[in-house]
């Protein structure tokens, strides 16, 4: 979904701000949404107008007290939102929920009405709190592992992903990976080069210690149907592997009809799509933080032949290979 100016499907990005928070955490949010807004509008030809809103939102609407002691003013109270992030923050959780109880009917209430929720580190433990990531799956900052688990023994928390997400809740493990998250959600509602432009001037880092978990998939698995669930596990771990669907099928007990016929149901996607999307947001991730050769790329995800796989990247992407690449790297 990528805006248009004249209907602006995303307006309104909300960023949660507590006593206690890391104003850093919170800030950076700010800045990434708001270079997004005022790139949206020059490429659309309204020039630096901000094109959505982005507003701190405190419970009461009153200023809080950051982590570091620094006064924080915001712009309203809770109200309506399209995006919602929850910064990380650093204090007794028991006690912010006693003192801010308007948090958790809020988050659920915009969810409800289709609202994206972001938590990053601790921020997600409010997901959590409010229900909203029963069966599914998540992540938060690794000393808090042990904490989240115990208190949320009905989340799917994975600690090997720094990046999760699932029926418009989106977790991120830390800074870094908020980042990450971040630049896909410009990419989702602005557009690729909105994206690469925001990354480039906010002065973001590609190279990390970690490769950023596939995102958009994870509403993809909020169905029933165990075996597809399954399969689904499977091409994760072999996508760039030579295989026929035909053999997937037969070896989870279906035919190749019925198999296409249920993995249409639960995802949403034929499989070859399914197949090509994966493919193709690995081929980004090395695209950015890598060196290696477009043909070296296409390879590692899957296809022999570089100008098919250039072809399709364009397709899902609106971009070349190189043109994806360089927007990290050009000068504004």
């Amino acid at each position: 979904m990528t805006l248009n100016p004249n209907t602006a499907s995303l307006r309104r990005v909300s960023i949660l701000a507590i006593d206690k928070v890391f104003a850093s955490t919170l800030m950076q949010a700010k800045d990434f949404f708001h270079m997004a807004s005022l790139r949206y509008g020059k490429q659309s030809g309204q020039g630096l107008k901000p094109m959505f809103e982005t507003r701190l939102v405190s419970p009461d609407g009153e200023p809080v007290r950051s982590f570091s002691d620094v006064v924080l003013p915001v712009d309203g109270e809770l109200g309506d939102a399209d995006v919602i992030i929850l910064p990380a923050f650093w204090e007794d959780f028991d006690t912010l929920c006693r003192r801010y109880p308007e948090v958790l009917p809020w988050l659920r209430q915009q969810h409800a009405r289709g609202a994206v929720l972001c938590g990053e580190a601790t921020g997600v433990f409010w997901l959590a709190e409010a229900g909203l990531l029963d069966g599914k799956e998540a992540t938060t900052y690794w000393r808090f592992f042990k904490t989240f688990e115990e208190r949320f023994p009905n989340v799917q928390l994975n600690q090997d992903k720094h990046l999760t997400d699932a029926d418009n809740l989106y977790c991120a493990g830390g800074t870094t990976s908020a980042c990450d998250l971040y630049v896909y959600l410009i990419e989702r509602f602005c557009g690729p080069n909105v994206a690469q432009a925001v990354a480039r001037d906010i002065l973001y880092e590609v190279q990390r210690s970690y490769t950023p978990g596939r995102m958009g998939f994870g509403g993809q698995k909020l169905h029933q149907d165990l075996i597809i669930l399954q399969i689904q596990q499977w091409l994760e771990e072999h996508f760039a592997d030579k295989f026929r669907f035909e053999d997937v099928a037969r070896d989870h007990g279906m035919s190749i009809r019925n198999f296409m016929r249920r993995f249409q149901t639960a995802t949403g996607d034929k499989p070859l799509h399914y197949l090509q999307r994966l493919r193709i947001e690995t081929a980004k991730g090395l695209l950015s933080g890598t060196r290696k050769s477009i043909k070296t790329i296409s390879y590692e995800v899957g296809y022999d032949d570089a100008s098919f796989f250039a072809r399709l990247f364009r397709q899902h992407t609106e971009l070349s290979p190189n043109r994806y690449r360089q927007q990290f790297v050009q000068a504004a």
